[in-house]
């Protein structure tokens, strides 16, 4: 099985995946890999005003992550040119993207290189190290969180991490599951999955806590109209040289009644929402309102 990444937006595949799983499968082709699509300069101009006005809040990292940030943006500046001349083409120390004014500057002087390689893409860029109680998140550059704050996860365990998500919690057989995948993973290989969330707007930047409740009651008719669909494609690999992780996120966020443009989708989405158990309602904040929306879904919309 191989997972292939859409190229942009949330209608851009199939079907959407079964809620709480862990999905991980090999890319379908790895030059494809951080391929840039038609949001790439909406989102680097976002990016790049959140890490001026909120720096702090954007990107954290580890004293002693340095030299797996470099590695990193080594990566990426050898990589993004390669695979996709028609948008990155190197000039002079920099990398100049086509649609953005001036290039990223590889030896400017911002001293977190994981934060000048993030200006490369639109994905957020996350490193997680093994130590003795699992794997922990010890830099990120996180400008489009989805209900999580860097603050609260950084320096933190998966298991940490993952305990608000139904069945993923530490002890649980899907979380030494996935302990088991990053450690297995070899340097080289990628591999991704996705997710979505139902969200009250279109906004990327959502640090806030998850909502209990997206909709006021179960005929809350009225929210249905600014109901916006969330994606994640995500992927992992694991850097040759420090043996830290890359874990990549891309956000994508439509109005949801975009869905009914594609064949098959809406009923996709519908099922996955019939399919939510009382905890996984409650994480996605449908423990009101998931059968109207997933009746919604189902009747071909407005």
């Amino acid at each position: 099985m191989s997972a292939r990444l859409p190229a942009a937006g949330t209608f851009a595949r199939q079907t959407y995946p079964e809620a709480f799983t862990i999905g991980l499968a090999p890319l379908d082709d790895p030059a494809i890999w951080l391929a840039p699509d038609g949001r790439l300069v909406a989102n680097l101009a976002e990016k790049n005003a959140l890490i001026a006005a909120r720096r702090d809040d954007v990107f954290k990292a580890r004293g002693d992550t340095m030299a797996a940030q470099s590695e990193t943006l080594r990566l990426l500046a050898e990589h993004l040119p390669a695979a996709f001349a028609d948008v990155y083409r190197r000039q002079g120390p920099g990398i100049a993207i086509a649609g953005t004014n001036k290039p990223v500057q590889l030896d400017d002087a911002d001293p977190a290189p994981l934060l000048t390689a993030s200006r490369l893409v639109a994905d957020d860029l996350v490193l997680m190290r093994k130590h003795d109680d699992g794997w922990r998140l010890v830099a990120a550059s996180l400008c489009f969180p989805s209900y999580w704050s860097l603050h609260e996860k950084f320096d933190r365990p998966l298991a940490a991490i993952h305990a608000p998500v139904p069945g993923f919690a530490k002890g649980t057989r899907k979380a030494a599951l996935i302990e088991r995948m990053f450690d297995n993973l070899k340097p080289g290989m990628i591999v991704g999955r996705s997710n979505w969330s139902a969200h009250d707007n279109g906004g990327l930047f959502r640090p806030q806590p998850h909502p209990s409740h997206l909709f006021a009651d179960e005929d809350d008719l009225a929210a249905l109209a600014k109901m916006h669909l969330r994606c994640e494609d995500q992927t992992l690999c694991k850097l040759p040289e420090t043996g830290d992780m890359l874990f990549t996120i891309r956000v994508a966020t439509d109005p949801m009644a975009g869905i009914f443009d594609h064949d098959g989708l809406a009923t996709s989405l519908a099922a996955r929402l019939r399919a939510l158990d009382a905890d996984g309602c409650g994480y996605k904040g449908l423990q009101s309102g998931r059968d109207l929306l997933a009746g919604w879904l189902e009747s071909g919309g407005p």
